[in-house]
């Protein structure tokens, strides 16, 4: 998609699986080009990594001992961090690939809230459609702390083929069986900061790591000056590398697959509700 992080289905033959959620070739700022979704102008980055990068992409650097503890005071109503504000109302469409085949994706905040670990959490709704058809059908719960960092909950998923629930994999709840919240967008995005977004042992295990601030991209018909760039990786995955641009005031603008795929997805049009 989009927010989350994308995962391939081994059971279908079309569409992506979502656990939500960013690479091994890198952005260099010192770039440019029109390419869509190349860096045009300077902005801060990491060195770029060779294909033969050691295990693991991304080290969160809590040696695996991870057990954030979350204070529902500690907790606001909105969710507004300016490169992934979530509005009610608000909605994105983005259009690409996904395993071959052409995708579009919408995502609506909706005005429901869902109670994880006594924290109001704003559900978004997104939908994936291959080929005309519902192919993920997703509820994600995020909330956002006083500091500002974007916290993910959960997900209730289910992938679909001709209408029938195929698989519901991925699916979880911080709080239930073990599971465990993470950051998807931190409140002062930094260039090597690497966070967990999600623990659920062999279920949801995707990481995040700030590449690059600071940069000039033109994606589709549109130049965005100031972009956040980071990349996604999960050990369930090991061979699969996303990388996703944020815009300040919009949320994500593009989200690619950088190894191990060519899946892509962008903002397609001009956000509605922010």
């Amino acid at each position: 998609m989009t927010m989350r992080s994308r995962r391939r289905r081994p059971t279908t033959t079309h569409a992506r699986s979502a656990a939500a959620l960013v690479a091994v070739v890198l952005l260099a700022a010192a770039c440019s080009s029109t390419g869509d979704g190349e860096t045009k102008g300077a902005g801060t980055t990491t060195p770029t990594t060779s294909a033969s990068t050691a295990r693991p992409v991304i080290d969160p650097g809590d040696g695996g001992q991870y057990h954030p503890r979350l204070r529902p005071a500690d907790f606001v109503e909105r969710i507004d961090n300016p490169y992934l504000p979530m509005p009610v109302g608000a909605r994105w469409v983005y259009e690409g690939r996904g395993d071959g085949e052409p995708e579009r994706n919408t995502v609506t905040v909706t005005a429901d809230r869902r109670q994880i670990l006594g924290i109001p959490a704003v559900v978004v709704h997104d939908v994936v459609m291959t080929g005309g058809e519902v192919t993920e059908d997703t509820y994600d719960w995020y909330a956002q702390d006083r500091r500002g960092n974007v916290w993910y909950l959960g997900e209730d998923t289910r992938e679909l083929e001709h209408g029938r629930t195929t698989s519901t994999k991925g699916s979880w709840e911080a709080g239930v069986d073990g599971a465990q919240p993470g950051i998807v967008m931190p409140a002062h995005p930094t260039v090597g900061q690497a966070y967990r977004q999600e623990m659920l042992r062999g279920e949801a295990e995707d990481m995040g790591e700030v590449v690059a601030t600071g940069v000039t991209r033109r994606i589709g018909n549109t130049t965005y000056d100031g972009l956040v760039v980071t990349r996604e990786w999960t050990p369930l995955e090991p061979d699969v590398v996303e990388e996703k641009t944020y815009a300040d005031g919009i949320g994500l603008v593009l989200d690619r697959t950088v190894r191990g795929g060519d899946d892509r997805s962008v903002l397609a049009t001009k956000p509605s509700g922010l």
